[in-house]
């Protein structure tokens, strides 16, 4: 019997993430600290909201651009936090989270020998959803002393006549850098230039601690060039709602409701519902999470100072990236023993690339309870690894 597998799929790596979370969840005693998910429940308002929409027997399909409300409410929400207008008729598509929109985004665009721009590290999924919609992968290995932002020389030398598109992923997972306004405008000079289109995933745009955070779509000329992606899983914690949103010309929105309606249909109806209680009162709810993540951030940059382990100051998302390259070990080594010594789950920062080595993801959406049992277990576990030198 020949093999009837996918060759593209059997090369796909499955997702280093995962891995450790499903030991961690067997382990009795044991601290995960690897899944970027929000400990919060979802605001009552807004479950609230959902609860009715089943109660008042709202769980037939919406359209497949989704329901006409959310996707007004998300063009209002863009233009108050970002000053970008997109029309809720053509410009937007609701999506099953924002991982969808990445994929059906790519997939939109992309004829076989494209080429995708993927500043690493980053999220998991942006290399396998170029893989699966016919290109080719070009990696930009972002380095710590930048900061891990991306640099005009750095896409300057990534791009050829093949290139269609650069993945932004900012504010950044796993590293939480961020892109500031004048980093934003150097690249976007050069997408004009090169005349290139841009994703930009801001799925954590609304956990930042510097400043308010800017996207590249609102710079003069580069609408027409972005494909906007967000969602309500992590500013909302929303995850299990499964519900994301993309803004682009409406050119590329009606292939990718072409790609959604075939494969999907439409996102989830109930979810869909609470969304836009999320967009219309969620912002005190927002703002009190962010407060907590940034207390959270601040606890374990002040711990790593104490423990005089490395890390540059992330100010997105919930993740920080420590460095542990002065132990000699690999980034999966140090958190395979980590795990079996101390029972902690953190995620190797090679899950995100390989010039992730060296490094591991933390995130934050923990209890600020968790994270001081957590480091502590750290403290001792580097402690012994100085002392064994």
């Amino acid at each position: 019997m020949r093999n009837f597998l996918a060759d593209k799929i059997t090369a796909l790596k499955p997702s280093g993430i995962r891995k450790f979370f499903d030991i961690v969840s067997e382990m009795k005693d044991a601290i995960s600290l690897g899944v970027g998910e929000p400990d919060f429940d979802t605001p009552w308002h807004i479950r609230d909201e959902g609860i009715y929409a089943l109660e008042k027997g709202k769980t037939f399909y919406t359209s497949n651009a989704g329901l006409k409300d959310l996707r007004g409410e998300i063009s209002n929400y863009i233009k108050r936090t970002q000053g970008i207008e997109y029309n809720p008729d053509n410009e937007i598509l609701v999506t099953v989270g924002g991982s969808e929109a990445i994929d059906i985004g790519l997939r939109a665009i992309i004829n076989p020998g494209d080429e995708v721009i993927i500043p690493q590290p980053s999220y998991v999924s942006y290399e396998p959803c170029a893989v699966l919609a016919g290109a080719t992968p070009v990696i930009i290995n972002l380095k710590a002393e930048n900061e891990f932002r991306l640099k005009p020389d750095e896409l300057l030398n990534a791009i050829t006549d093949k290139t269609k598109i650069l993945i932004l992923p900012y504010p950044n997972n796993p590293t939480g850098a961020i892109m500031e306004e004048g980093d934003l405008r150097a690249i976007a000079e050069i997408i004009k230039e090169k005349d290139i289109l841009v994703m930009s995933d801001e799925i954590y745009s609304a956990l930042t601690y510097k400043e308010k955070h800017v996207s590249i779509a609102s710079l003069e000329g580069m609408k027409e060039r972005t494909i906007l992606i967000n969602g309500f899983s992590k500013a909302y914690a929303m995850t299990g709602w499964r519900l994301g949103y993309a803004c682009a010309p409406k050119e590329i929105i009606e292939q990718m409701t072409k790609i959604h309606q075939f494969a999907i249909m439409c996102a989830p109806t109930t979810s869909q519902y609470a969304a836009v209680e999320a967009l219309k009162h969620g912002d005190k709810d927002v703002e009190e999470m962010r407060q907590a993540y940034n207390q959270r951030r601040r606890f374990l940059m002040d711990a790593f100072r104490k423990i005089n382990l490395e890390c540059f100051e992330p100010y997105g998302a919930f993740y920080v990236f420590p460095c542990i390259k002065e132990f000699g070990m690999t980034s999966e080594e140090f958190a395979t023993r980590f795990l079996q010594e101390e029972k902690v789950a953190v995620v190797p920062g090679t899950a995100f690339g390989e010039c992730g080595e060296g490094f591991l993801r933390i995130s934050y959406a923990y209890s600020l309870e968790s994270l001081k049992l957590a480091l502590g277990r750290l403290e001792k576990f580097i402690n012994k690894l100085r002392q064994a030198k």
